[in-house]
């Protein structure tokens, strides 16, 4: 059996792997799926103060207080910095890493730093025009490939903004997080914002995977997402029944 912690990326919760946790159970593996501090159903724990580093403990404490290791981390988007962060501290718990049209971040590197600039551009301009300073509001999700009405009014009402800081926090790194294998997946069928995150990937020789759907690929593609995970993990696969808890 994996342990696969799957964390999502600005504006979810754990909730949005609710399509892929089941598949990935189904196939005889353990899943979590936190809901980060401050977004979607921990809303109400939001405030400025959050930050890529309260992101970054939120799945280190999972870890260590389920006593989780041989783990899948898998991070969408955002996500890919706290992957990176949390394999740094935690590298003896990790079995491998996946980002998920995720950023690849360095030492000293923010994830603002590796959008594309005029994304860049937009994102902190909507935080400081609708954001306070210091949220991002949530965007449209046709914009990230999302154009079913099912999955709009599935996601829609649980989106909530995201704080600016985990944008802005740079990554601190030691250099463990060289020794944890990993491997990218990209969604090929949108604005393809992460293209320069997959090209940093397979200069570093992880293996690059495509997927052919939108952003959004746990609510867009679940079933071909869980069997890139399972294949890219290298898990054995006993199908037996889902549970459908989360």
């Amino acid at each position: 059996m994996t342990s696969y912690v799957l964390v999502h990326g600005a504006w979810h919760g754990g909730w949005c792997w609710d399509r892929v946790a089941p598949l990935l159970r189904g196939a005889g593996h353990e899943v979590h799926a936190p809901t980060l501090t401050g977004l979607s159903e921990r809303a109400h724990l939001l405030s400025p103060q959050v930050g890529l580093d309260t992101h970054t403990e939120d799945v280190v404490r999972l870890l260590d207080v389920l006593d989780l290791r041989d783990v899948v981390l898998v991070g969408h988007s955002y996500a890919g910095q706290i992957v990176t962060a949390v394999a740094d501290r935690r590298p003896e718990r990790i079995a491998r890493r996946v980002h998920l049209d995720a950023f690849v971040g360095d030492d000293g590197e923010a994830a603002r730093d590796l959008l594309p600039e005029t994304v860049a551009h937009h994102w902190a301009e909507s935080a400081t025009e609708a954001g306070f300073g210091w949220l991002v509001p949530v965007r449209k999700l046709s914009v990230l490939g999302v154009t079913a009405a099912s999955d709009v009014d599935w996601l829609t009402p649980k989106l909530t903004p995201h704080p600016w800081k985990t944008y802005t926090d740079a990554l601190d790194l030691t250099g463990a997080v060289d020794a944890v294998p990993a491997a990218f997946v990209e969604c090929v069928s949108w604005m393809r914002v992460f293209r320069a995150q997959a090209e940093r990937a397979r200069e570093r020789g992880w293996p690059v995977h495509e997927l052919d759907t939108g952003h959004e690929a746990m609510v867009t593609a679940p079933e071909a997402l869980a069997e890139v995970l399972l294949e890219i993990s290298g898990a054995p696969v006993t199908r037996t029944p889902p549970s459908g808890s989360r």
